[in-house]
């Protein structure tokens, strides 16, 4: 386990088994493939125990300086060819930008200000790799206890897993991939847990003021009514029929932070709204929630839209900055692919997919751990795998690892 997070950090193009046993092992190439592969891909070793000794081990130095500030939910894509590598489906690719041969994984990380590290990490199972394939599912070594989890559905799970853990609590924060799915806020209501998430420009709230109306007056015979109603004067609107309908002095230039060409700060609009999915068919009104709105001064209209169950008391600076915060995660994925090659995993089975993972999640976590270390000034880079200096055999005149690019 040492040599593959040494091999992960390493300043090599690819962090494929093959290619990191000829670096760290120049002489004995087979010896350490065949070790860097069992470890990899099939020893049975708990990816959740890892994970949670990492987090123990970092988060303690994230929050040295700054208090835990969310926990972000996201997934992210690796393009991969072929049918049989367990997960791969014609599927959103969010690293192409489109549909594409791909498989997804599904995170949630901590973060502060200015440090994150994911916690959770699984990958997301189409439901072409359901139970009922166990011609699909055997050679990929899929437990018998996985089934078919949306990702609003896997990413509820491990928050519930982290909750259990009594990991510190934080907002959770999620794009509209997540925070439109009413099922999921709720569940972290359950939790009791804040959260700030993206909603589309089509989900329905009710305006500031308004609610649905109470259920019918009980009639002489039958039960009575429980469910509240609408009418057509009395309804609920999507939050891009309200943000239209606002003045523009709804909208305020709010600026939330630093970034590399400036002071970052677009117009945003606050507004209390009601959560308005399947009313008629509930016999309480939903509480008073966030309705944040982007609203640049250049586009024609809205380009974002949270929804936010955050205190009714907070200043609209700290909700945009909360809400903006998820960039973070962005941050997080990159450096795992491009500089420790978290999507450079050539095996096809469900243990070893998890295994790399875990793996450069910790070596992650070292990066993470050294760089809270010291305070950088603002426009220092950040410290990167590539920055990091190992001990290795020295490769003899002219050799050639097998493996090794030209």
């Amino acid at each position: 386990m040492q040599s593959y997070t040494k091999g992960l950090l390493l300043p090599i193009e690819r962090k494929s088994v093959e290619p990191m046993a000829a670096r760290l092992a120049p002489g004995k190439v087979r010896q350490m493939h065949q070790s860097l592969h069992h470890i990899v891909a099939e020893a049975a070793w708990s990816d959740a125990a890892l994970l949670g000794e990492v987090r123990r081990q970092v988060l303690p130095a994230m929050t040295r300086k700054q208090s835990l500030a969310a926990w972000i939910v996201d997934d992210t894509g690796f393009p991969k060819k072929g049918t049989h590598s367990v997960g791969v489906t014609r599927q959103y690719c969010g690293q192409l930008g489109k549909q594409e041969n791909c498989r997804v994984a599904v995170s949630v990380s901590l973060a502060t200000e200015q440090a994150s590290l994911p916690v959770a990490y699984r990958l997301y199972l189409p439901e072409i790799w359901a139970p009922q394939d166990p011609a699909r599912r055997k050679p990929a070594g899929i437990p018998q206890e996985v089934r078919f989890q949306t990702k609003p559905e896997m990413a509820l799970d491990q928050i519930r897993l982290l909750v259990e853990e009594d990991v510190p609590r934080a907002a959770v924060l999620a794009d509209a991939a997540y925070g439109n799915d009413t099922g999921f806020r709720e569940g972290l209501e359950e939790l009791g847990l804040s959260y700030c998430g993206g909603v589309q420009s089509s989900t329905s709230v009710w305006p500031p003021g308004v609610a649905p109306l109470p259920p019918k007056v009980r009639s002489r015979t039958g039960r009575p009514p429980k469910l509240l109603r609408q009418d057509e004067r009395h309804h609920p609107v999507s939050v891009k029929d309200l943000a239209l309908c606002l003045s523009k002095a709804d909208l305020r230039r709010v600026s939330w932070r630093e970034g590399t060409r400036g002071t970052m700060h677009s117009r945003f609009a606050a507004l209390r709204v009601r959560a308005a999915h399947r009313d008629e068919k509930r016999s309480r009104r939903r509480p008073e929630q966030w309705l944040l709105i982007e609203w640049p001064k250049a586009e024609k209209e809205p380009t974002k839209y949270w929804l936010s169950n955050l205190p009714a008391l907070l200043n609209r600076r700290k909700l945009v900055a909360t809400a903006k915060l998820r960039w973070r995660i962005e941050r997080d994925y990159e450096e795992l692919k491009q500089e420790l090659g978290l999507g450079h995993f050539e095996g096809r089975n469900w243990r070893g997919f998890h295994h790399h993972a875990s793996l450069c999640i910790a070596a992650y976590g070292f990066l993470v751990v050294e760089r809270c270390l010291f305070s950088p000034a603002p426009d220092s880079p950040p410290l990167r795998a590539a920055d990091l200096r190992f001990h290795l055999p020295r490769l003899p005149h002219g050799a050639k690892p097998r493996g090794a690019a030209g």
